[in-house]
C-alpha cells in the first residue's frame, strides 16, 4: 500500500506552472498528462502530483512560513543529482532559495537545494543516505 497518494497543489496559472514543474518533474521520472482544468504528473500509472487553477486565482503567492504549504522534498542518489535538479529547475524559472550545499545540522551526509516557483511554492532537493554501520 502507498502511504502517500498524490499531493495536490493550486496555482495561479496552470500554463506557467506547468513550464516550471514539468521539467523538474520529468527529469525525476514522472510523465505529465494536462488539460485546461488540472495537470497531473505520474509514476508507474498512479499520479503523484497535481497541479489546480487555484479557485481564487488573486490569492497568489504563497508566503512560505504561514500556515500550509511548507515544502516537499524530493530524495535523489547523490550530490550531483541535487546539483543537476537545481540547475534544471533555475533554467525552468525557479527561484533559488538556498543552493546546493551541506547542511549537518541535520546529519553531516545532508546535501541539499532549495527553489521556489513563481507561486511561492517551494520544493527541495536532497540527497540523505541512512547511516552506515561506522556512523
Amino acid at each position: 500500500m502507498r502511504l502517500l497518494d498524490h499531493v495536490g497543489i493550486s496555482v495561479a496559472s496552470l500554463d506557467r506552472a506547468v513550464a516550471q514543474f514539468d521539467p523538474v518533474l520529468s527529469a525525476l521520472g514522472y510523465t505529465c498528462t494536462a488539460d485546461e482544468r488540472a495537470a497531473f504528473w505520474e509514476q508507474h500509472g498512479q499520479p503523484d502530483i497535481i497541479l489546480y487553477v487555484a479557485r481564487e486565482p488573486d490569492s497568489a503567492p504563497h508566503v512560505h512560513g504561514r500556515v500550509g504549504w511548507q515544502h516537499l522534498a524530493f530524495g535523489v542518489d547523490s550530490p550531483e543529482d541535487v546539483d543537476r535538479l537545481h540547475a534544471i529547475a533555475v533554467a525552468a524559472g525557479w527561484t533559488v532559495v538556498r543552493d546546493p550545499k551541506r547542511y549537518p545540522r541535520f546529519t553531516d551526509r545532508y546535501y541539499a537545494s532549495f527553489v521556489e516557483d513563481d507561486n511561492g511554492i517551494r520544493i527541495e532537493f536532497c540527497f540523505n543516505p541512512p547511516s552506515g554501520p561506522a556512523d
